[in-house]
């Protein structure tokens, strides 16, 4: 396989999870006869670009499909993320009612409704038809398309010329990423600016967080990567900030490099100076994820064995595509895991994929007093464990699986 970046050949593997499911492929219940689709989970890294990715075995139209599970609006945290970028945006580039926001991969619109509360001109690109449906059904103008070069195109000349372009977890998602990204290049105004957010490769690896490897993510991304990629596609990073979302992101601002170029800020040299001290392009930073991973595994196994050995009663809290590659890298079935709750339900009533674990509402918690409750999105621990409060209650605890098992 070559680079999807820069076209070399690739030949550092980072890690291998076997095989399963796409990560957001949940099941419904005439489905559990059927046999599901199990491809590899091997992921690369490009010593030429030192992109890191996986190996190619999943269209993108397979993985976001009509039925994609995944809603945004199901985290407070997250909306509350959305509504402070909103509002950081409108002050640092003067947006107003004159102004063109675009978002590629608005989902459910949970970042374009506080865009439109601010009479913002505002359109939202997202291939999945039930997030695009759940957008709209906020009044917001949406179409369902993959973005790249010739969606640029068109929406260009429909007169969606850009100032600002918003890209959450997306960038990662793309297997043709130098035309994801020429698309951004084109849209945007010559004064536009593009801001892409994206758990970010030196926490992944600090953070041993195997489990945020999946198939829908293509790529994992460090800023040397990025900076790579844009120039290769008439894109400047000119700043770039640090995030506590998703286990520890980077949201990068761009701008075209033939547009009115705004200085280069320290933070992008500082960034660089961070990633070059921990070795992102030295071969050897990245051997250490695999034997992390396995260690993860056999300690979430011993715990769940030994639960069941003891009488207790586990269940799990979050059916996330971290969880879902946890899961299934380590074998556990609804024997160890009993089911998975969560708030979305368009997740409720369906079964996690590989696993086959069933997902209820989250009252069934109140109902059966589990003993422990397994966190999956371990991100999320401080949101969850406030709304499940009552936990502690009848003596229940929660327990997160990486970086390490903890019982709290």
């Amino acid at each position: 396989m070559n680079c999807r970046g820069c076209g070399a050949c690739l030949s550092l593997p980072l890690i291998d999870l076997g095989t399963s499911p796409p990560s957001n492929a949940y099941l419904r219940a005439e489905q559990l006869d059927q046999a599901e689709q199990w491809v590899p989970l091997k992921v690369q890294v490009c010593q030429q670009c030192w992109l890191v990715q996986t190996e190619d075995y999943s269209r993108a139209d397979h993985l976001f499909d009509a039925d994609y599970a995944y809603f945004s609006s199901f985290s407070s945290t997250w909306l509350q993320h959305a509504r402070d970028y909103v509002a950081q945006m409108v002050e640092r580039f003067g947006l107003d009612a004159r102004s063109r926001v675009v978002e590629v991969a608005a989902n459910d619109g949970y970042l374009l409704q506080y865009v439109a509360q601010r009479d913002i001109p505002c359109l939202g690109v997202e291939p999945t038809r039930s997030t695009a449906q759940a957008a709209r059904a906020k009044g917001l103008q949406i179409r369902e398309l993959f973005f790249g070069r010739g969606t640029a195109a068109q929406l260009l000349e429909e007169g969606w010329a850009a100032d600002l372009m918003a890209a959450n977890n997306v960038l990662a998602h793309v297997p043709d990423i130098n035309d994801f990204l020429c698309g951004f290049a084109t849209l945007l105004k010559p004064t536009g600016v593009a801001t892409f957010e994206f758990p970010q490769l030196l926490t992944l690896m600090a953070g041993q967080q195997f489990d945020t490897l999946y198939h829908e993510h293509y790529s994992y991304l460090s800023l040397t990567a990025v900076l790579s990629l844009c120039q290769r596609n008439g894109l400047e990073v000119f700043d770039v900030q640090t995030l506590a979302t998703h286990g520890g992101s980077l949201r990068v601002f761009v701008q075209r490099i033939d547009g009115s170029r705004r200085p280069v800020q320290d933070s992008v040299a500082n960034q660089l100076l961070l990633e070059q001290r921990a070795g992102v392009n030295t071969p050897e930073y990245y051997q250490t994820l695999a034997p992390a991973a396995e260690r993860i595994k056999h300690e979430l196994l011993r715990f769940l064995l030994q639960a069941k050995a003891e009488g207790k009663r586990v269940v799990g809290y979050g059916a996330a595509a971290k969880g879902n590659t946890l899961l299934n890298y380590a074998g556990v079935k609804a024997d160890l895991l009993a089911w998975v709750a969560d708030a979305s339900p368009h997740k409720q009533g369906k079964f996690l994929p590989g696993s086959r674990i069933l997902v209820v509402a989250p009252e069934r918690i109140d109902q059966e007093q589990p003993d422990y409750v397994l966190v999956l999105p371990w991100n999320l621990l401080g949101e969850v464990s406030e709304q499940l409060a009552q936990v502690r209650q009848w003596g229940g605890r929660f327990v997160i699986a990486v970086p390490e098992l903890k019982l709290l």
